[in-house]
């Protein structure tokens, strides 16, 4: 993608998984905006993972339509909460759209973690928060978008689930944000898959064979020079 260096990949810790991620070019129908999303639905297992699949398709359709990131968020719940609301069943969502016409970002943030931006440049964090609870609870929830502006080259954005912060080593130590920002700002040099690859062999590291107890989504954006494009 101009200007983005993207790299994604998804861990089920059964043999299928309610974790996903995707990466839609031409959101809205326009060929400078692409969609990116982190899901992570409540569960594990078969059960899990055709709810995911569901909501992905909501999600695409939704995304590739008219309208703004909250639009697609609240049509893909609405159809969603038909399948679930009662059910106890729930998928967090982090929906983030990038618009290289305006130079900036829109996001929605339904229950799931905040997004991660290092700053290279001034080697600090900081996280994309916003209001919103997860898909699927209720059927006429209207979510809301934040803006930002286009972060600068060499910054990095993580969109991730919580099966990686969350795992645990053989003596119950868990894993935790400090150190996934730590294996950010160690490796931001490297390219989007070179940092994705890093983290995850910290994280095997950290685990010391302890088995998964939660799927593993992780979304790294590495934003380049425009000139490139």
């Amino acid at each position: 993608v101009p200007g983005l260096d993207m790299a994604g990949a998804s861990v089920s810790c059964e043999e299928a998984g309610g974790d996903s991620f995707d990466v839609i070019a031409g959101a809205r129908g326009e060929a400078g905006r692409v969609a990116a999303l982190v899901g992570d639905v409540s569960g594990h297992g078969l059960q899990a993972a055709l709810l995911m699949a569901t909501a992905r398709a909501f999600l695409r359709v939704s995304a590739l339509g008219p309208g703004t990131p909250a639009q697609a968020v609240t049509e893909a719940n609405r159809f969603l909460a038909m399948d679930t609301v009662g059910s106890g069943r729930f998928m967090t969502l982090f929906y983030l759209e990038f618009d290289h016409a305006s130079r900036t970002l829109a996001y929605v943030r339904a229950g799931h973690d905040p997004a991660i931006l290092y700053r290279a440049g001034e080697g600090r964090f900081e996280e994309y928060t916003g209001p919103g609870i997860p898909l699927g609870v209720l059927e006429d929830k209207r979510f809301e978008e934040t803006r930002a502006s286009w972060p600068s080259p060499g910054d990095v954005l993580l969109i991730g689930s919580d099966g990686i912060w969350e795992a645990r080593r053989p003596d119950g130590g868990m894993f935790g944000k400090a150190r996934m920002r730590e294996a950010v700002r160690r490796n931001a040099g490297l390219s989007a898959q070179g940092i994705l690859d890093a983290l995850f062999a910290d994280l095997e590291a950290f685990r010391d064979g302890l088995p998964a107890e939660d799927d593993v989504t992780l979304l790294v954006v590495k934003f380049t020079a425009m000139e490139n494009a």
